[in-house]
């Protein structure tokens, strides 16, 4: 055979028919008002559907031998190899979860033209074999997506396999036993879903690799259910759709008891704690959190929801389950991802390049393929036949510490939005002294607005931030804060951070994957931040201590940055005094309570992928060491009146009482001194 003959594989597969691209159809309400969808209005037939419209289209992108899979657009910075497998890989999931749902019945014959793939991609004389986990650690990750899903549909796909071909693929995934060059992440479970499989069909493996792997795992556990991504302050959606996604699924694979059995309760009790926070992040229009990398994957977010299903969750119901799922996945439906092409690309609503991080080409968004995870459960399935019930955000305003990631979560029945107020999560470690990340170490992010990604974004912080500024409007960079105590008074949150803000000169030649751009930094001051949260509004009050750094003579101003609002047209805004204010869809407001003198409106073109134009309004105050300055930051529905501040008499212990716009009032005890980075908390409590 010549190298530019494609493998055949076997021809126990049916010979393909020319099918029709389905689409889902859009608000349909097949079981009526009162039925199973009375708030999305989709029920498993359109998400089936929506399915099976990605698969077709991507398929117009395969080659001819159906191994690569490439959707159009400029390659990823690991070049159009690695894309091609992303791309197979990735939709091979989706095509997995479709067909074990139906109990292999295949109309759209998936399984044959992934088998076809399977064969020529893991021929090294085919010219569309695959990139090797040797040759190239991206595979790695792709590895585990073919093991999941030939473990899955092992009936249809394995079980026919040639037995040549079988015998290559064990080849090609055996390449990853006794690897040293896991990073000790989430990437971990990548080699124990591969390793499992080869387990299962008489592969190689390793019972050391497996096992130090599920150690490193356990690392990465914290409080209420939730995983840091390694040991950096790395909290994002891949808690969701990888941590706890990996091994619940992996459990579920052949001959996975031994290791699986001991250990599957503590990941459901963990899952179950890790949904009740993670519902209420859901917005009521289905909008995950936009935080954290990765953000190409849309509606992976939804992968948590249908894990519980197949858990059989009790924290959650069935409903409930399929409300918040459903309702992720529809968001995006609705909003033109995927496209009228039925193609996903890197962007969010719309196709919006600067969202990618530096590892992500046009085959990466169909990781997208776990939000659609429920497909691999019948359609008999509690999930699908319970009726849907609303989200918490749509019962009534909540509010909640998340104490693993640092974050009060604050949402609003009247416009259906999600905040969370950031004091623990920066994607580092503390101490580090690197440029802040926009998708990580903001103080505030909703599922309203998106963090300002520019360039701009990036060197110098704006949005919800706390900066202190140069002669040259120079601003700095709060990651590697420490971060204090986190209290929760009677109807509002209190949390802080303490950082030793600098200024960084980045290194613009590392490669971009989410986290700050490191470089040369110059300390500038400690800043300490208390945020008291209540509703649609924030308190944050802000002192500045000069504490021998070396930058200090440099500081002119400090500013107070709060909520970007985008749109495509330019936003509404005004500035007053102390008070700023810029109005889309939802309105952000900035009023200097005590020790503002100014306040402005920035505006920046395709700053976030949600619209052309971006206005974010700030203060400005001229920093007094050791005093406190409070702003109230709102986004919201118009504020009408804002929150007030009063601080404590000089000589009596530092404290601020807050008077929220209902007249209800909270007392907080603000930090005395600044400390050393490195030192233990300092505390911050209600009174």
């Amino acid at each position: 055979m010549s190298a530019a003959t494609p493998t055949p594989t076997s021809t126990a597969f049916p010979t393909p028919t020319r099918t029709p691209t389905p689409t889902p159809t859009a608000r349909t309400t097949e079981h009526g008002p009162a039925g199973p969808s009375p708030l999305t209005g989709w029920t498993r037939t359109d998400v089936a559907a929506l399915a099976d419209r990605l698969l077709l289209a991507a398929r117009r992108h395969a080659s001819p031998a159906h191994a690569l899979v490439t959707p159009p657009g400029a390659p990823g910075g690991y070049g159009s190899a690695v894309d091609g497998l992303e791309g197979f890989a990735r939709t091979l999931l989706l095509a997995g979860f479709r067909v074990a749902g139906e109990h292999g019945r295949d109309p759209l014959h998936l399984m044959e033209h992934y088998a076809r793939g399977l064969a020529a991609g893991t021929d090294p004389a085919s010219p569309e074999r695959w990139v090797t986990p040797r040759e190239h650690a991206q595979a790695k990750v792709e590895a585990a997506s073919l093991a999941l899903v030939l473990d899955l549909t092992r009936p249809w796909l394995w079980n026919r396999l040639d037995p040549g071909v079988q015998e290559r693929v064990i080849g090609y995934l055996a390449q990853v036993v006794g690897d040293t060059g896991y990073p000790r992440t989430n990437w971990v479970w990548f080699r124990i879903v591969v390793e499992q499989f080869l387990a299962s069909v008489g592969g190689p493996w390793s019972r050391e690799d497996i096992e130090s792997d599920l150690a490193v795992h356990e690392t990465f556990v914290r409080r209420d259910g939730w995983y840091s991504d390694g040991a950096e302050r790395s909290y994002d959606h891949y808690n969701g759709w990888a941590l706890h996604l990996y091994p619940v699924l992996w459990s579920r694979m052949t001959g996975a008891d031994e290791f699986a059995a001991p250990r599957l309760p503590r990941y459901r009790e963990h899952l179950d704690r890790f949904l009740l926070d993670a519902v209420r992040l859901v917005g009521a229009d289905g909008s995950p959190l936009l935080q954290g990398r990765s953000l190409s994957y849309r509606f992976a977010a939804a992968a948590p929801f249908w894990l519980g299903a197949f858990t059989g969750s009790t924290a959650l119901s069935p409903g409930l389950l399929r409300r918040a799922a459903v309702g992720i996945v529809k968001h995006f439906a609705d909003r033109g991802a995927p496209g009228a092409d039925g193609l996903l690309t890197l962007g969010w609503h719309r196709p919006w390049r600067r969202l990618a991080q530096h590892y992500s080409g046009p085959g990466s968004p169909y990781w997208a393929s776990k939000g659609l995870l429920g497909l691999a459960l019948p359609a008999d399935h509690p999930v699908w036949t319970s009726t849907e019930e609303p989200l918490p955000v749509e019962t009534a305003d909540q509010s909640a510490l998340l104490a693993a990631p640092g974050w009060a979560l604050s949402s609003t029945r009247a416009d259906g939005v999600v905040r969370i107020h950031n004091h623990g999560t920066d994607h580092a470690r503390p101490g580090d002294r690197v440029g802040d990340s926009p998708l990580y170490a903001r103080l505030g992010y909703s599922t309203a607005t998106a963090p300002l990604l520019s360039e701009d974004g990036w060197d110098a912080p704006l949005d919800q931030s706390v900066v202190l500024l140069d002669a040259d409007g120079r601003a700095t960079h709060r990651t590697g804060f420490e971060r204090l105590a986190v209290e929760q008074p009677a109807g509002a949150a209190v949390l802080a951070s303490r950082a030793r803000c600098h200024w960084v000169d980045p290194d613009r030649g590392v490669p971009d994957h989410g986290s700050g751009r490191p470089g040369t930094a110059v300390d500038a001051a400690v800043v300490t931040t208390v945020s008291l949260v209540r509703g649609a509004w924030e308190v944050r009050c802000v002192r500045v201590d000069p504490a021998g750094s070396p930058g200090w003579p440099s500081v002119a101003a400090l500013r107070v940055g709060g909520w970007p609002v985008s749109a495509d047209r330019p936003p509404a805004a005004r500035a007053d005094g102390s008070t700023a204010s810029a109005v889309a869809a939802h309105t952000s407001t900035a009023v200097g309570l005590l020790g503002f003198a100014g306040a402005g409106v920035d505006r920046a073109p395709d700053a976030t992928p949600l619209g052309d134009a971006t206005a974010t309004p700030w203060l400005r105050a001229r920093p007094r060491p050791g005093g406190w300055c409070v702003a109230a930051l709102a986004l919201g529905a118009p504020p009408h009146v804002p929150p007030r501040a009063e601080l404590s008499a000089p000589g009596a212990p530092p404290a601020v009482t807050v008077t929220w716009p209902d007249g209800r009032t909270t007392v907080a005890v603000l930090p005395d001194s600044p400390v050393s980075p490195d030192s233990p908390d300092s505390p911050v409590s209600p009174a």
